[in-house]
């Protein structure tokens, strides 16, 4: 249990430390305008509550991610703790937090938009198709996983009603003003969350299990199948740092009341979903410590970390517990469902420039994208999320380059975003080589060694640019 409370309580004491040293990197200025003051429409660009947004954030950013990746990621055994609340500290809480202040200041713009304005009109044109691909990757996995969920446990009711409904409930919630529907459902399913896993920790602190320290004969556990790189950083990505995140942040930096509400809302957010990626990954070492390991139970169980959501809910909450369960594998990714087609609503109209005030023309945008997703319902939903894993990670990579440049721009301390991209680019290329869905050389040094000469040349493009940048500003 050390190694868990340890890493917890970093998690914690980060959010005061580092994420208030992110504050003067990247200097947040309490009297700039922020676009909810200075672009408001009523429908996307509305102020609301600090308290709110946070939550809204939350649940934009979470969706199954911090549960369902943190129990597979807990096959890995308690190395996971590490990657947890080092990646989400000083990965993922500082790309959400920085690329959330660079949204702010940049009109609260889509991602899209501003890799184009820091990283180049070509990259930019090519993350705009890749993010809406990306997001209705993710919209069309939160439509299938929360229905087939609900089709369970509720068989009254077939598959195909379920998915109408949720489709129905998304098609709404894209089209409707932000603090309408979003904003009043949003707060009680995250308060849910956080209920949820503060009752875990209070079992994992005050029950009958045992969290296993990190040694090192269980620093990786089952090497042959589960290797470290790169399958431990893509399985969990939530957690410690997602991609999916900076496409859900123009949201929300659309809706803060002033700079200084950033770090709350974007590097507090992440620093809570890792804390709830924490608690899960410890409850599932835990729970089924005697019984041969997470590997081994959830292999059982068809690898269903739904089921053991269930399993461990009921167990060890009670009733409250199966509401909860509910709750967390069930709203928590219609939550960040909705919100995927929402902000590919608003890719396409930033690209375009179509301004969203007119009903029309946010249901122009919106039934072609539905269109799209429903059609996707229908493809293997394995190859789906097989795709999805990778392309969150890559897009993540993309978004840590680009803070990369703006704090370079600015002339602030960039190491802390370089540092991390380099990381990520080396896992994402590890992956196109190791993983059987690109080249599958498998986990052999030479899949690592090209992975390490593709990463070099691109950070070292990267590199090469920013130096160039900068001597032609002297001239």
């Amino acid at each position: 249990m050390i190694t868990f409370i340890l890493c917890l309580a970093l998690l914690v004491v980060a959010y005061f430390t580092y994420g208030k040293y992110l504050d003067k990197v990247c200097r947040i200025d309490a009297k700039a305008s922020v676009p909810s003051e200075t672009l408001y429409d009523g429908v996307d660009y509305v102020p609301m509550p600090r308290w709110r947004t946070f939550l809204i954030q939350l649940l934009n950013i979470a969706g199954t991610g911090p549960i369902f990746g943190a129990i597979l990621g807990a096959c890995y055994g308690p190395v996971a703790f590490l990657w947890i609340t080092f990646g989400g500290i000083f990965m993922g809480a500082m790309h959400d937090f920085l690329s959330g202040v660079i949204l702010v200041r940049n009109d609260g713009l889509s991602i899209t938009e501003i890799v184009a304005r820091y990283l180049g009109k070509g990259m930019g044109a090519f993350m705009r198709v890749f993010s809406v691909i990306l997001l209705l990757l993710v919209g069309v996995v939160f439509i299938v996983s929360p229905a087939d969920i609900l089709a369970s446990k509720f068989e009254l009711v077939s598959k195909g009603w379920w998915l109408g409904i949720i489709i129905a409930y998304y098609f709404i919630a894209t089209l409707l003003p932000v603090d309408k529907l979003i904003g009043k459902v949003y707060p009680l399913f995250g308060a849910a969350l956080v209920a949820m896993a503060v009752g875990l920790l209070g079992v994992l602190f005050f029950g009958d299990y045992t969290i296993p320290d990190m040694t090192l004969e269980n620093l990786h556990i089952n090497k042959a199948n589960l290797p470290l790189i790169p399958t431990l950083f893509v399985t969990i990505a939530c957690g410690a740092i997602s991609g999916f995140h900076s496409t859900q942040s123009p949201l929300m930096a659309r809706c803060v009341k002033n700079e200084r509400e950033c770090r709350f809302v974007f590097y507090g957010a992440m620093i809570s979903e890792s804390i709830i990626a924490l608690i899960w990954a410890a409850i599932a070492m835990a729970f089924f410590y005697d019984g041969g390991g997470v590997s081994a139970v959830l292999a059982a169980h068809g690898n269903s970390a739904a089921w053991a959501v269930n399993t461990i809910s009921n167990t060890t909450l009670g009733v409250v517990g199966g509401v909860l369960a509910i709750l967390g594998v069930v709203a928590a990714p219609i939550t960040s469902g909705d919100t995927a087609f929402r902000s590919a609503r608003l890719v396409i109209a930033d690209v375009f420039h179509i301004e969203q005030r007119t009903n029309w023309k946010r249901l122009a945008i919106a039934l072609p994208l539905f269109t799209i997703g429903v059609i996707l319902t229908f493809v293997d939903f394995d190859i789906v999320w097989r795709y999805f894993a990778w392309t969150n990670q890559a897009l993540a990579s993309v978004v840590l380059w680009c803070i990369v440049v703006y704090l370079y721009r600015e002339k602030a301390n960039y190491w802390v975003a370089l540092l991390p991209a380099i990381f990520m680019t080396y896992i994402c290329s590890s992956f196109v080589f190791v993983s059987n869905q690109f080249v599958g050389m498998g986990p052999i040094p030479m899949a690592y060694v090209w992975a390490a000469v593709v990463t070099v040349l691109l950070s070292g493009l990267m590199i090469w640019r920013l130096v160039r940048e900068r001597k032609n500003a002297l001239k």
